[in-house]
């Protein structure tokens, strides 16, 4: 059985216990076992066999069309990202080609350059700080008070004592960025690097694997970020995430001030002072 029908099966799992049969226009019924749908209930709904769809679910490597899969996932009532999360793990989408030329690195150091004063990053899909600009350094540069295990986004919020504490909206970002890497994760099914990482993140926070275990999918958007930093105090951002065409795995990550008084007190978060102009 291979690992990603494996994964294909705990999410329909998963997006089966969040629908109720009230919510599909069916009685409650009896006590029942676990919460959500019954598989019965949901080939029913799909049109699809119970067999075929407890196969399914099993992970066993059986056929699937996209005409079946727009069903099912009609009757879950996916999202458009969860739609496209449930065809990757169906192995039903097109294999995205690998691009033909590699993002030129000082260029991208050019650009996060130009982008200060404000906040850059440029990430893999994974979270991996590849490399972030001096503002973003500066700003974030109290939560690196324990030894670095990972130079990793998400590593460093739910493992570092000081960022759970100054993220205001933490409760927010989190589950976010969990989704968002669930969603990353489908095209990366099986790679030992993914796996082995997801494990040792699973087994250092309890947190994140009850959030990965939920099997919540995203799709980037912006979002605010609320922080509390020593010196600036409180400031507020929006987080704007940005392809990087020539490698479909980077994302650049900027931090916009979201008031005038964030934008008054963001170069209180430098750890130098910024050379003036000539």
């Amino acid at each position: 059985m291979s690992t990603r029908r494996v994964e294909l099966g705990e999410f329909l799992k998963a997006r089966r216990a969040q629908v109720t049969p009230e919510a599909v226009g069916l009685p409650p019924g009896g006590r029942r076992r676990t919460p959500g749908l019954r598989r019965e209930e949901l080939a029913q709904l799909a049109g699809v066999g119970v067999t075929w769809y407890t196969w399914l679910e099993q992970g066993r490597p059986i056929n699937v069309s996209g005409q079946v899969l727009d069903a099912v996932a009609a009757t879950l009532r996916l999202s458009e990202p969860e739609r496209a999360h449930l065809y990757r793990l169906a192995e039903a989408t097109t294999v995205r080609p690998k691009p033909r030329e590699c993002a030129n690195e000082l260029v991208l150091t050019e650009i996060l350059d130009a982008l200060d004063p404000l906040p850059a990053v440029i990430t893999n899909t994974r979270f991996d700080i590849i490399q972030p600009n001096q503002a973003f350094s500066d700003l974030f540069h109290d939560w690196h008070t324990l030894p670095c295990v990972h130079k990793n986004l998400l590593w460093c919020i739910v493992t570092e004592p000081l960022a759970r504490q100054q993220l205001l909206n933490y409760e927010d970002e989190v589950p976010y960025l969990v989704a968002r890497l669930r969603s990353a994760y489908g095209e990366h099914i099986g790679d030992p690097d993914w796996e082995t990482d997801l494990a040792r993140l699973r087994k250092l926070s309890p947190e994140f694997d009850e959030l990965w275990s939920k099997h919540e999918v995203a799709e980037c958007s912006p979002r605010p970020r609320h922080v509390v930093h020593p010196v600036a105090g409180e400031l507020h951002f929006t987080v704007t995430e940005l392809s990087v065409p020539a490698h479909p795995d980077l994302v650049l990550f900027v931090e916009t001030p979201a008031d005038e008084l964030t934008r008054e007190r963001l170069p209180l978060t430098r750890r130098e002072p910024i050379a003036a102009e000539a």
